[in-house]
């Protein structure tokens, strides 16, 4: 039996080892801590972009453009915790996220077409999504700070129709009846798969913990 917070621990120690390796010179540990959060930064700009567009859009050059500014500024972060490090590269995507919200507004107009944006959400200064808060389920896959990393690569584990009903219904919370119009399925269906969703995401996240209390 696996011990959820020992493993979280683990993470934890990780990841704190890289910031301190990195912050002393060590430039593959840079890289390695900056590739370990590469599923948590996609995620969030996945679903802050497709939230905003309300389509799906690639977010991959917001990706690369937050971690390529996280690894050229790194001098700049001055934390010490995960949880520091986690939010200061949710500053920055956030930052990349308006940036990238207003050039697509941009060009939308200049070739006369509109953009229907959500009205519900607040302004873009609230960009930034934090994961944990919006991934809340019957499942109880209700997850703290800590495990963020984990879930997100778990998340990227998935095939391509889990990964969009998870993104669609629980980080952007669209009611079934949007999300089947969104993946064109009746709602029926989509409700199957997300249920299928969510099982696997549990399955892998066991899996995951097995392995990492095995190293």
């Amino acid at each position: 039996m696996h011990n959820d917070n020992e493993s979280d621990s683990q993470i934890h120690s990780r990841i704190h080892h890289l910031i301190n390796s990195a912050r002393a010179g060590d430039m593959v540990a840079r890289d390695e801590l900056l590739e370990s959060c590469r599923n948590y930064v996609s995620v969030i700009a996945r679903t802050n972009v497709e939230t905003w567009m309300r389509a799906k859009v690639d977010a991959s050059d917001l990706v690369q453009q937050t971690m390529l500014e996280a690894y050229e500024g790194f001098q700049n972060f001055d934390g010490v915790s995960e949880a520091e490090w986690l939010g200061w590269l949710r500053q920055i995507l956030a930052h990349n996220t308006q940036d990238f919200i207003r050039r697509f507004r941009t060009e939308k107009r200049n070739v006369k077409k509109e953009i229907r944006l959500n009205p519900q959400l607040p302004n873009e200064s609230a960009a930034g999504i934090d994961l944990s808060a919006h991934l809340q389920t019957p499942s109880q896959l209700m997850i703290q700070n800590e495990r963020e990393f984990e879930l997100a690569n778990a998340i990227a584990e998935l095939t391509a129709d889990y990964q969009e009903v998870i993104q669609l219904r629980n980080l952007q919370r669209l009611p079934f009846d949007e999300v089947a119009e969104r993946m064109g399925r009746s709602r029926g269906a989509v409700q199957m798969l997300w249920g299928r969703a969510l099982k696997r995401l549990q399955e892998i996240l066991s899996q995951n913990h097995d392995v990492s209390e095995s190293e």
